[in-house]
């Protein structure tokens, strides 16, 4: 489907047009007509479908055409992490490029007092679109600088890495402030139980639109150690033996080991850096200034990165433990191969691991290539994902500032190229009653 087959307005239309946007993705093509139609969406697509344009072009389009008050808060979008909230935000700016008079405000913590006072003001003010992180908008919200009694669009993006951080609480505590009538969006990677009890108590006779997983890149040549726990500190001094390796991202899901190799790799004079939770805001974007500029060679993370952040010339991605899900394995090594490379992608499968590893195996319908040891190293377990089903792997599944936009255009500086497009009908007197 092309974007001129939607009811999208011309001054999105336009906006697309110059950044040459022409077909929409799959999730794109499911996701607006419905978000049109005033109904609520669950929409199901991992990191790099283009789930944000997804909502954030139809609510511009019905912001600019529409009549929502120009005094309120009409749309906040919930983002996980600040780093999201930012790219979304940029993307705004973007698309909203030929819009008059729709502002945004993204609000987020680890900032100076400075910014949080420009962020109460945008909020009292009535920015038509909030992007937030849960914790800083509760804490607006608790100050009294927001009104969300008007609110048309809540859309709330990664909602299950948002539980994973634990926000369930936070979020539902912000779903009370909201009106009943409100259209409800909401994106997710996965959809395990929680995430369907979310969507039971928050939407409205939700439309479904899901979008398979894609499997990982061809062009990643996939790779595993199977070893003891006690071997992988080894493995990973003798595949950075020499610093001969750039641009890479180590994940572990726990910050304790992402410390230890990190001080491990820094001890061998690799020039790396670290990211986990228990750094500041302030600490975290210059470690992802760093490593995005290329002054750090590696980044050793937590999940954290593995979802959302957008780096291009990553050229091996190591995964220290095995993930819990299958899906999210594709997001960790999704962030290597990218805009037409190579990459490689290796994994340190202990015996605790190996029933997940197997699932990963069958999820992604690969074989994944067994490397040996080091001889320096001894022999490792050897590779039985049944046998080792033990309590870990068992039940695991296998896949599942406001700020004013630039001046309308006056005329379709295109000339007829939209004149047979469809239009939208006008006026809100369809919105289904919620």
């Amino acid at each position: 489907m092309k974007f001129e087959e939607t009811y999208l307005n011309d001054n999105i239309l336009d906006a697309l047009y110059d950044m040459h946007f022409e077909e929409c993705t799959p999730i794109q093509a499911g996701c607006i007509p419905e978000i049109l139609d005033y109904k609520d969406v669950i929409g199901i697509a991992q990191t790099g479908t283009g789930k944000t344009a997804a909502y954030l072009l139809p609510i511009l389009s019905m912001l600019d055409e529409e009549d929502y008050p120009k005094d309120a808060i009409n749309c906040i979008i919930m983002s996980p992490t600040r780093e999201l909230a930012q790219q979304i935000d940029q993307a705004m700016q973007g698309f909203g490029y030929y819009l008059d008079g729709i502002s945004s405000v993204a609000v987020y913590g680890g900032n100076d007092g400075a910014r949080y006072d420009q962020e109460m003001k945008s909020l009292r003010m009535g920015a038509d679109v909030v992007i937030a992180t849960p914790g800083r908008l509760l804490s607006h919200i608790r100050m009294g600088n927001v009104d969300m009694s008007r609110v048309s669009f809540f859309v709330l993006d990664e909602a299950d890495r948002m539980l994973d951080m634990g926000f369930s609480d936070d979020i539902m505590q912000i779903v009370k402030q909201l009106p009943e009538n409100r259209q409800t969006i909401m994106f997710s990677a996965t959809m395990p139980d929680k995430i369907q009890a979310l969507a039971k108590s928050i939407l409205h006779n939700p439309v479904e639109v899901k979008i398979a997983v894609s499997k990982p890149a061809e062009k990643i040549h996939q790779m595993a150690y199977v070893c003891y726990e006690s071997q992988k500190l080894e493995i990973i001094k003798h595949l950075f033996k020499g610093n001969r390796l750039q641009r890479v991202i180590l994940f572990s899901g726990k910050k304790e080991k992402v410390k230890e190799v990190g001080r491990q790799l820094a001890l061998m004079g690799v020039n790396c850096c670290q990211m986990h939770s228990d750094l500041t805001q302030q600490e975290r974007d210059e470690v992802m200034f760093m490593f995005k500029s290329g002054q750090k060679d590696v980044l050793v993370a937590t999940d954290i990165v593995a979802r959302g952040i957008d780096i291009d010339d990553i050229q091996m991605v190591i995964n220290y433990d095995v993930p819990h899900d299958s899906e999210d394995y594709v997001h960790r090594i999704g962030r290597t191969a990218r805009a037409d490379r190579d990459g490689e992608a290796i994994t340190l499968v202990s015996e605790p691991d190996m029933f997940l590893f197997g699932q990963i195996e069958k999820f992604i319908e690969k074989t994944i290539e067994k490397i040996p040891l080091p001889e320096d190293m001894g022999d490792g377990p050897a590779y039985n994902p049944i046998k080792h089903s033990g309590p870990r792997g068992k039940g695991n599944k296998a896949g599942n500032g406001g700020r004013r936009r630039g001046k309308k255009g006056t005329s379709n500086h295109h000339g007829n190229k939209r004149s047979n497009r469809k239009k939208k009908p006008t006026g809100k007197d369809e919105k289904n009653s919620k």
